[in-house]
């Protein structure tokens, strides 16, 4: 059975462990090492399930647990050969730790992995694309400005798609961030708005996606409430109702106990 838990998704720190009969893995690490390891006993994963950590990009919210969680659990950690290597010159994994870069697909226990390019402000960001072994599949495509066509192939052909919404673009616009923090969000290489997000979830529907998990919400410039109703509305449009034709929910800022079955 495939399954997808968010552990933490926010600008505080982001992390989904997901997985295929008995093995899964960690895609990204964001707060610390103590705080991920509590939101994986609430959710009742064991860390021995674990196989390995696929970190998007170098930015603190995503891979702040990375050092110390990697080493003790003996997890390799993969990644681009950029992502890499900035993780190396911010001092975030140890010097002995199991680096391994991602070109194109890996396989890690029962599960393949593919990367998925992204326009980010960072060295070399991607999103993920996983096969389980009973060919299930899920897109985590966050932290990209726009949906590259690489984005666009990845998220029509997912059964779980975990799509960014990260902010209303009038609450940024008049929200307490400093104008070229504003500028760097609304840029290709920023954050993906709800409008964006939800004008590309027709399609997806249309292309046989069924669930959806709209992450990494800004707690300064969204809303769980904005985010859903700005999907619903646009999908209501293209005459597609929730719970017949698709499911969505929003990523937590942390779960104790909420996963997704795709």
């Amino acid at each position: 059975m495939a399954k997808i838990v968010p552990l933490f998704s926010s600008s505080s720190g982001n992390s989904y462990y997901i997985s295929g009969n008995n093995e899964g893995i960690l895609v990204d690490a964001g707060r610390n090492c103590k705080q991920l390891e509590l939101a994986l006993l609430s959710n009742e994963i064991d860390t021995k399930t674990i196989k390995a950590i696929f970190v998007t990009h170098e930015h603190t919210d995503h891979c702040s647990a990375l050092r110390v969680f990697a080493k003790r659990y003996a997890l390799p950690i993969y990644a681009t050969q950029g992502t890499l290597d900035a993780l190396i010159r911010s001092d975030r994994v140890e010097a002995k730790a199991v680096l391994k870069a991602i070109e194109d697909e890996v396989i890690v226990g029962d599960m393949k992995i593919k990367k998925i390019n992204t326009s980010h402000d960072a060295a070399d960001s991607c999103g993920y694309f996983i096969t389980t072994a009973d060919n299930r599949k899920c897109a985590v495509v966050t932290d990209t400005g726009y949906l590259t066509s690489e984005s666009k192939d990845a998220l029509t052909r997912a059964n779980l798609a975990v799509i960014e919404s990260n902010h209303d673009i009038e609450m940024l616009k008049n929200g307490p961030y400093p104008y070229i923090l504003k500028q760097r969000v609304l840029s290709m290489t920023g954050h993906l708005s709800n409008v964006d997000c939800a004008a590309f979830l027709p399609s997806m529907i249309e292309s046989g996606v069924t669930r959806l998990l709209l992450a990494h919400l800004s707690k300064e410039n969204n809303t769980p409430r904005l985010a859903l109703e700005t999907a619903k509305a646009v999908l209501s449009n293209a005459n597609m109702q929730c719970d017949i034709d698709y499911t969505v929910d929003t990523a937590p800022v942390e779960t104790n106990g909420k996963s997704i079955v795709f």
